[in-house]
């Protein structure tokens, strides 16, 4: 409980940021539409996100080094609220991709402060159980931010401005917590293609995770709007991939500790196919089904795709050096990150041109891809006999693999 209290202000911080910039992912899907945008100039709006993310990965810590962490959080924060603002300013696609490219770099800068301050306050015997309870408020973020689909006003002043005060209401915890600001230690050189030398298969594995997850987050509101369902309807969708995620990763780490991690992985990409072409061919009749059906299939999409990023980290940390593991991390988030660059523009194209269905269709196609290089893969490199104990992998911040390395080097010199 006292570890909960004084973590209370940085969890608090997460889950506001998390509503806050989290919401725009769906609403701006929703919005556009409303406002007769293209289902290309959608996707694009999306993947601004990421490409601001991953600008914010590599560049926030430098103004965390400049800056500090409270001013660092305020500047990044106010950049946030900046870029929700924006979207009132002018309903132009390109406009709302460069707010959200500004978006993007505020979450990546923020989850740093956060995540470092984390670091910080948490000692070796803690630390798996304070990120554990991160892990918690981020997911809980993630639920109140679609919850929030279902009260907002599409393309409304009044709800962007709501989401703005969100934002905004962050910068309060920090502002007034007692902890000390934590030192940092000297930045490591980012190794981006570590990864794909490492294992091929878990940077392909990473990519897919990523082209899946963002084109969900993007596109599958117009797919459920298509099918005359209510904003209500969308957020409760939303909402049930994001606890199929959360519920699937224990079975999934005890399958991974007990079998060959690509017989898991392969698993768990011919469970995410199945389920897709189900949806995207539209099996079950989901139109005439109703709200219920939709939700065990979103609920089905969580628990067969979210596993995949973590699975295949897992299958790279195999065969990784002790001294690399913490920038293979960092590696693996990027390849991630470029999977979700290009497929919201992609996820767009196809249902603008075949229906939002094939939303799934596509998804199941870069599943089938991974299945393939899984199967090739297996022939061409025998099974690992040092298998570490699978571990959930957040999609977190680059940079906070080189504070745990800081921080790991500077526990192995204080030790007799």
């Amino acid at each position: 409980m006292q570890l909960l209290i004084s973590l209370s202000a940085l969890l608090l911080s997460v889950m506001l940021v998390q509503m806050g910039i989290g919401a725009l992912r769906p609403f701006d899907s929703i919005s556009g539409a409303a406002l007769g945008f293209t289902s290309v100039d959608i996707g694009l709006i999306a993947s601004g996100h990421f490409a601001g993310f991953l600008c914010g990965c590599l560049l926030g810590p430098k103004l965390v080094y400049r800056a500090g962490h409270s001013r660092a959080f305020a500047i990044l924060a106010a950049v946030g609220v900046i870029s929700i603002i924006a979207h009132t300013i002018k309903a132009d696609p390109y406009f709302w991709t460069f707010a959200r490219i500004l978006g993007g770099f505020a979450v990546a800068g923020c989850y740093t402060v956060i995540e470092s301050w984390l670091q910080a306050k948490a000692t070796n015997q803690i630390r798996a159980r304070v990120f554990s309870i991160y892990r918690i408020a981020d997911f809980a973020g993630q639920i109140f931010a679609n919850s929030l689909i279902g009260v907002l006003t599409p393309a409304s002043y009044i709800s962007y401005n709501i989401l703005a005060m969100i934002m905004c209401l962050a910068l309060i915890p920090l502002a007034v917590t007692l902890s000390k600001e934590p030192s940092l230690p000297t930045t490591q050189k980012f190794r981006p293609y570590l990864a794909y030398q490492i294992s091929p298969l878990a940077t392909l594995g990473v990519v897919i995770a990523g082209i899946s997850t963002s084109a969900f987050g993007s596109i599958a509101p117009l797919y459920v709007a298509d099918l005359g369902m209510s904003n209500l309807e969308i957020s409760y969708f939303l909402t049930a991939a994001v606890i199929g995620g959360v519920i699937v990763h224990p079975p999934a780490g005890f399958l991974a500790d007990r079998f060959d991690r690509r017989s898991v992985l392969m698993f768990f990409s011919i469970l995410s196919t199945v389920v897709c072409l189900a949806i995207g061919s539209d099996l079950v009749g989901l139109a005439a089904q109703g709200h219920s059906v939709s939700l065990l299939l979103a609920l089905s999409f969580g628990i067969s795709t979210f596993p995949i990023y973590s699975l295949s980290a897992a299958h790279a940390n195999d065969f990784a050096e002790p001294d690399d593991v913490l920038d293979l991390s960092a590696s693996l988030i990027f390849f991630y990150a470029l999977g979700a660059i290009i497929s919201p523009i992609i996820a767009g194209y196809i249902i603008g041109r075949f229906g939002t269905s094939y939303l799934f269709i596509y998804i199941s196609v870069a599943h089938i891809l991974l299945m393939s290089f899984t199967i090739w893969r297996a022939i061409a490199r025998p099974v690992s006999s040092d298998d570490k104990p699978y571990a959930y992998y957040p999609r977190t911040t680059m940079f906070i693999a080189n504070i745990i390395r800081g921080r790991n080097a500077s526990d192995k010199r204080d030790k007799p």
